[in-house]
């Protein structure tokens, strides 16, 4: 036998894994080997506690502190294991697996630097490692600015809102544009206008008018019961120097993180500010949609000319009767509605409405290439496609649902 001690490793330990069982996040193993090669190391959740006062953990970069639902009962222990760490200036990812999301933003809230749900997507811890590594940096100062805001304005706004029932049916499309059309209706006396994209995952408003997002807008909607009308200003964004947006959040946040008093103080803000408030709602239905619902003036249903639009709206309509919610408000608008000459396809429209005991209030027609061109190039189709036969529909629409709004204020 050898008298010769082994030597230790040279590889220097930057990053742990802090978990119950680290074997239960297989796809977390293969992550960080793939990230960080053999530089990394792991722990439990105690010998996590118990590691941060040594020597070896001022070299640590990061922790990646993994949960599922078994670990909820320790809440307490994981927001120790998260203020530790901070105290130490580690920085956080959280991995979570079927965790409500309650114990979710309290875990963010106590200083959680990083989100990646379990499973992971392909890339996605070495995207989160990168931002964390280019915190240092200096950052990148923003051309956009965010508007001013008046305390205490009371415009008492009109909340219009987008959903769409089907995938792809171009409900954001139609959010954007409509915005931009009542942003411009009156020349001479511009109402105020403001877009709100609430889709938290999969929300496109920022691509189709090429702005960034911004960690802000997570910390406004986080905290909105301390938001005013300062904070609520720093997380719009203003487009062209006419239309005020709220983008989606930065990262893939689970769309129930929010409550229905949060949607509530955020649309009631923005209704105090503006004269107009268009929002751009996810597909799923979730918990705050009531609320969304009952706030709005008008509420677009998009649909397409199709079975998986007929099926959807069916169950759409089921779902907000059962719970006794103002299906009156609803007016559904038909996108790529067949041309004036397409009898036949008239025709299906018509079976269509009758067989769901619907109304189709506003037909919009294709507009083909452009549409896309337009969105994948961040402007509004005023801009990149004027003569666009879907531009000019939303114009009207806009123009009439403006000249409805002056109608009624002069009214009362």
């Amino acid at each position: 036998m050898s008298s010769v001690m082994p030597q230790p490793q040279t590889t220097p330990i930057v990053a742990c894994t802090v978990s119950r069982d680290v074997q239960n996040f297989d796809l977390l193993i293969e992550d960080m080997e793939e990230v960080l090669g053999e530089s990394w190391g792991d722990l439990g959740f105690a010998e996590a506690l118990a590691f941060f006062g040594q020597p070896e953990a001022e070299a640590m970069e990061f922790i990646a502190l993994a949960m599922d639902e078994s670990d909820e009962e320790n809440l307490v222990l994981m927001t120790e294991i998260i203020e530790q760490a901070k105290n130490r200036d580690i920085k956080v990812i959280l991995i979570a697996e079927d965790v409500t999301p309650a114990a979710l933003h309290s875990l963010l809230r106590k200083g959680a630097d990083e989100f990646v749900p379990y499973p992971l997507p392909e890339g996605e811890l070495a995207q989160a490692v990168q931002r964390l590594r280019s915190d240092g940096k200096p950052p990148v100062v923003e051309t956009v600015q965010a508007p001013t805001l008046e305390a205490g304005a009371r415009k008492d706004g009109a909340l219009i809102v987008v959903h769409g029932l089907a995938g792809g049916t171009g409900s954001t499309t139609m959010a954007v544009n409509l915005a931009w059309e009542l942003a411009n209706v009156d020349k001479k006396n511009a109402p105020s206008v403001c877009l709100l994209d609430l889709d938290l995952q999969f929300g496109s408003v920022a691509t189709f008018l090429d702005l960034p997002r911004r960690e802000v807008v997570y910390e406004m909607l986080s905290e909105t019961e301390n938001m005013d009308e300062e904070i609520f200003g720093q997380a719009l964004l203003t487009y062209e120097d006419v239309l005020q947006v709220l983008t989606a959040p930065t990262d893939m946040l689970p769309l129930d993180l929010i409550t229905s008093e949060d949607v509530t103080r955020v649309l009631e803000m923005a209704r105090n500010q503006f004269d107009y408030v268009i929002v751009d709602m996810p597909s799923t239905l979730v918990h705050w949609s009531e609320a969304v619902l009952n706030m709005a003036h008008v509420y677009f249903a998009m649909v397409e000319l199709d079975m998986r639009s007929a099926q959807n709206t069916l169950r759409f309509k089921r779902a907000l009767q059962s719970e006794e919610l103002p299906v009156e408000k609803l007016r559904y608008v038909l996108n790529r509605a067949p041309k004036f000459t397409d009898l036949n396809a008239k025709g299906r429209v018509k079976r269509m409405a009758e067989s769901l005991a619907i109304s189709i209030d506003v037909q919009l027609p294709d507009g083909g290439k452009p549409i896309t061109q337009a969105n994948d190039h961040g402007m509004p189709l005023a801009n990149s496609a004027p003569k666009s036969p879907l531009r000019k529909e939303l114009m009207k629409l806009a123009a009439s649902i403006h000249d409805l709004k002056n109608d009624q204020a002069e009214a009362a």
